[in-house]
Parts: structure tokens; C-alpha cells; sequence
């Protein structure tokens, strides 16, 4: 398995796999009048035929700002928009690596990720110049390109540039560095390939369903590979529209997705999210009936929540996904199973192999927690300038996830926490992921995590880091109480903190370091 593919190649005549296709082309001259995309935020609509006229534009711009372009690095600092997704697919064509750069992060935060990718061009808005000055402040990046409100500049510069011809064949080289959170230290920019891309796509849309004429709306940042890869890139694969929102509002969201002019069928939310839209005052007179799918992943999904969606006719579809693979699990659009397997992610996706795996490094029984691992034309084949990280993380051509699951006897996972995040307490394995999904049931808090801390008697109990609704006047002894109802004694939590806000990294996830960290400090 090649781990760090940098070989550009020129088109093989005769050359075609499925995976190798360039589907925007395809829908160009098939379907040159549908709607491929629109900019909810600007208002712009573009069909197919426009869509790849605006790509080949924008290549022909790529090749003419850097030379040599194969290969080159292309950076951009920017909300959702047609930009970033024009420009990855520019990339693509000329054999360049998009590096979608997340706009929550600090300036010193950029400035290390552009240190690693080393960009030839930095596209940023204006909404951003802080960061974007920081993070290019040595003034090594030769071009450097301002986006600013009522500054149509970079658009007439791709307007203007003659559309290029290239047609990019090698499936098995970098096209886009997604960056990990770093909740453990430096992040790592996984390699994501064409080939790569098109599988994450593929599964996206085997998984949920998605068909021509169906309408994904994108809420999700197109940093993420949920957002890039998942939900466009699933929708253009099979010929069907994306709605590129700028930005997630409650409220909003919940009005484009009752708008019957817009035709909604698919979103894809963090539960995060999810639970946000049922606790807005509007989600009570909105229309979900047209949705046919709200896909869920990136943490794990509150069975009350499933339960609460299935209650008012929404088809809640838990999946699983990381930024090194992409789709890899999703619940089958089936409101009893649904129902029977609320709390698993579902069932493998249709091109990925999966296996469970124990300390010892054998594949664990049925029903028993096993670390998992995945093989498949989606998983990266490494990260970017970083080839310990990447070895560490492979096991011959296995990936292994660093996260605990188990399946049952009809195929279906459930991830039961980050492997590392298990704590033993008196001799038995703790899995902080399901007293979390315990503690959301309480009506009085808003959000919690559970980390393992060291304990003189049991070598190691739980602590849970508790945010308590708006007006709820919740007591530690409370939450215990409603944890031993719930749990086998040794689950229940020894610690409780009360606190106004968990630590989260850039793209949401909790920084439970350093919440371990916090009660260090405070014992």
C-alpha cells in the first residue's frame, strides 16, 4: 500500500474506472440543465453545464497562477461557498491539493497548519484577515489572493482565464489535506486521493440513499470531510443539487428544510446540531415531512434523541465517519430498524471492510469490545509530512481508528467510545461514551462528559463534567442519583463538576484532556 502518494501522471488512453470518472463532466452533457448547485448566502444557481464551464475556468486560472501546478499546494480560508467547492475541482483536474483551511481557528493555529502544507496560493475573505495575516505573516507563499464583499476581482480573474483541458487520471494521488482536530497534540493532514473521494462519495450515497433529483442541504463546513466529501460530493456524483449554506442557524435551517421551493431530502447534522433544532422554538411548526433522511454522525447519537426525531416522523440515520475513511457505517433508511437499533451506526458501508480487534491483535467475538479497524479504496493512505504518525496508525493495509465498537449478530456496529478514553476502575472496562448517553436523558442538562481520573481505591473512577440547562438548578447528588438508576454501580460516576461550558477543539469535539487536566488541578 502506497503511504504517500506524490506520482502525477498524464490521462492512460482508454482509461476509465469508476472511481477515475470525472461524474461533473458526465452530468455536464448528460444533464446539462439541472441544478447542480446553488449559494444559499450569495443566491448564485448553477446547473451542470454551468458548473463545469466555472471548473474548467477555474483550472485554467490554477495553471496559470502556479507553475508547476501538479502537485502544488492551494490553500483556502473561507466559509462555505461556491468558491470552495469550484476550487476543489479545479484541483483535481490539474493534479493540485486543495488544503481547505478551518476558519475557526487562531492565527497561530493556521500558521502551522500552512507550515506544513506549504501552500503556492493562499485564498482567504476578508472576514478572516486577522488569521490569514498571521498565518502568512513570513511572507513565504508567493501568491496570496483577498476575497472581499462587493469585490468581484477573483472572479473575473477566473472569468478571465482560459478553460484548461487537463484531465487528471492518477486515482491514487493527493488531492485534498483534511486536518485532524489535534486533541492529542499536533494535527495531521490526512491524504485524502481521487480515489479516495469518489468511495466516500459512493458510500455517502449507497448508505442514505441519495438519487438523482434528490436535494442534500450543507450546513457542514466544507473543511470536513462530512461536508466536501459526504454530503456535495454525494450529491453531484449522483446528479442531484446541493444547497451550500454559509453557515448552521437553528432557526434557519429549519425554515429551508420546511420550504417546499427548496425540496430539502437529505441533511446531514453532528448530533450537536440535531439536538440544537429540536430545542429552537420554530422546530414545533416546522414541516419535516419531505425529508428523507437527517444523517447524523461524528459523535454519538443519544438514543432519547433518535426516539424524540422517530416520534415526529423524521428519519433519524446514524452513521459513522472519520476524516481518514470517510463513510464507513450508516442505519438503512428503515424506520423499525431504526427503532431496534437505535445507539448502533448501522452496518459497514458497501466499500468498506471492517474488522474488530482485541489487545492481543485478533478479531474479537461477537458482542465484545474490540478496537476498529478498516481496509478499503476510502482510507488514506497516510498523513502529510508525517511518516511515523502514519505508520503508527496502519497495521499492514489496516487503519486502525483508535476507536472502541462492538456488533451484533445481525451486522450492526456501535461505537462504545474512543479506545483510549475506556478507564478501568476494580478490574472492569468503563466506556465513558455510554454514561454520556445516560446523563443527555436528564432533562436538566444540556451537555456532559465523562472522563476517567485516578482513585487511590479503584485505580481509576469516573468524573462527569456537567452543563446544566438554562434555568435548571441541578446538584451533583442529582446526577448520581439519576446515573445508579441507569447504571451498573461501578459506571456511576464518583466525581460530578458542574460547569458553564465543556473545552471543545475547532470542529466541536471535547478536549477531555483537558478536562482530565482540570480535575487534576482541582484535587
Amino acid at each position: 500500500m502506497t503511504r504517500h502518494p506524490d506520482r502525477i501522471e498524464t490521462p492512460a488512453e482508454g482509461r476509465g474506472a469508476p472511481d477515475d470518472a470525472d461524474f461533473i463532466a458526465y452530468h455536464a452533457r448528460a444533464n446539462a440543465a439541472r441544478l447542480a448547485c446553488v449559494d444559499l448566502a450569495g443566491g448564485e444557481r448553477l446547473s451542470y453545464a454551468d458548473l463545469e464551464r466555472r471548473i474548467a475556468k477555474c483550472a485554467g486560472y490554477l495553471e496559470t497562477m502556479v507553475t508547476p501546478i501538479a502537485g502544488a499546494r492551494i490553500a483556502i480560508l473561507a466559509r462555505n461557498g461556491l468558491d470552495i467547492l469550484v476550487l476543489h475541482f479545479a484541483c483535481v483536474r490539474v493534479g493540485a491539493i486543495l488544503q481547505p483551511l478551518n476558519w475557526r481557528l487562531s492565527g497561530p493555529e493556521l500558521r502551522s497548519l500552512v507550515e506544513d502544507a506549504a501552500p503556492s496560493l493562499f485564498i482567504y475573505q476578508t472576514e478572516f484577515e486577522a488569521a490569514a495575516e498571521w498565518a502568512i505573516r513570513d511572507g513565504a507563499i508567493r501568491h496570496v489572493v483577498r476575497i472581499a464583499p462587493d469585490d468581484n476581482r477573483f472572479a473575473a480573474a477566473i472569468e478571465a482565464a482560459p478553460p484548461s483541458k487537463t484531465q487528471f487520471a492518477d486515482p491514487d494521488a493527493p488531492i485534498t489535506l483534511l486536518y485532524t482536530s489535534g486533541t492529542t497534540g499536533k494535527p495531521k493532514g490526512a491524504i485524502v486521493t481521487r480515489r479516495g473521494a469518489w468511495t466516500t462519495a459512493f458510500n455517502f450515497s449507497m448508505a442514505n440513499e441519495v438519487m438523482a433529483r434528490d436535494v442534500l442541504l450543507c450546513d457542514m463546513p466544507l473543511f470536513h470531510v462530512a461536508g466536501l466529501f459526504g454530503v456535495a460530493r454525494a450529491a453531484l456524483l449522483m446528479g442531484g443539487t446541493v444547497l451550500i449554506s454559509d453557515r448552521f442557524t437553528p432557526a434557519v435551517t429549519l425554515a429551508r428544510l420546511s420550504d417546499p421551493a427548496l425540496g430539502i431530502t437529505h441533511f446531514f447534522a453532528v448530533p450537536q446540531m440535531a439536538a440544537a433544532m429540536v430545542q429552537d422554538p420554530t422546530y414545533a411548526s416546522s414541516d419535516l415531512s419531505r425529508l428523507k433522511a437527517l444523517v447524523m454522525g461524528g459523535a454519538p447519537l443519544p438514543k432519547v434523541l433518535v426516539e424524540r426525531l422517530l416520534a415526529d416522523g423524521v428519519m433519524p440515520i446514524e452513521g459513522y465517519g472519520i476524516t481518514e475513511a470517510g463513510t464507513v457505517t450508516a442505519i438503512p433508511l428503515d424506520r423499525e430498524t431504526i427503532a431496534r437499533e437505535a445507539g448502533s451506526c448501522g452496518v459497514a458501508a458497501m466499500l468498506m471492510e471492517i474488522r474488530l480487534v482485541g489487545p492481543d491483535g485478533g478479531d474479537v467475538a461477537e458482542g465484545e469490545v474490540g478496537e476498529l479497524w478498516l481496509k478499503g479504496p476510502s482510507v488514506t493512505p497516510g498523513y502529510w509530512n508525517q511518516p511515523e504518525a502514519t505508520a503508527k496508525a496502519f497495521d499492514g493495509d489496516w487503519f486502525k481508528t483508535g476507536d472502541a465498537a462492538v456488533r451484533n449478530a445481525q451486522g450492526f456496529y456501535r461505537i462504545v467510545d474512543r479506545w483510549k478514553d475506556m478507564y478501568i476502575t476494580g478490574g472492569e472496562n468503563v466506556y465513558p461514551a455510554e454514561i454520556e448517553s445516560i446523563l443527555a436523558e436528564h432533562g436538566g442538562i444540556a451537555e456532559a462528559a465523562v472522563v476517567g481520573v485516578a482513585d487511590e481505591r479503584w485505580g481509576e473512577s469516573g468524573c462527569a463534567f456537567v452543563v446544566a440547562r438554562p434555568g435548571s438548578a441541578l446538584a451533583a447528588a442529582e446526577i448520581v442519583a439519576h446515573c445508579r438508576d441507569r447504571l451498573a454501580r461501578y459506571k456511576v460516576p464518583s466525581h460530578v463538576r458542574l460547569v458553564d461550558t465543556l473545552p471543545r477543539t475547532a470542529s466541536g469535539k471535547v478536549r477531555k484532556d483537558e478536562l482530565r487536566r482540570a480535575f487534576s488541578q482541582t484535587e
